[in-house]
């Protein structure tokens, strides 16, 4: 998969109940939050810090 971030921050969405929705455009993957009923998209070349905590909110 990609490096950096993806991984850890991959982990922490499926254990607060998102879920993943469909592949997005290059790089980018669309998911969904249980909460907000929102998606959002995640890129698996992720690796800045600031930019995970930044999806995670």
């Amino acid at each position: 998969m990609g490096g950096g971030l993806y991984a850890e921050l991959r982990r922490v969405l499926l254990q607060h109940g998102c879920r993943f929705v469909r592949q997005g455009k290059g790089s980018h993957e669309i998911w969904e939050s249980p909460i907000t009923g929102k998606r959002f998209s995640v890129p698996v070349t992720i690796k800045a810090r600031p930019t995970a905590n930044a999806i995670l909110r």
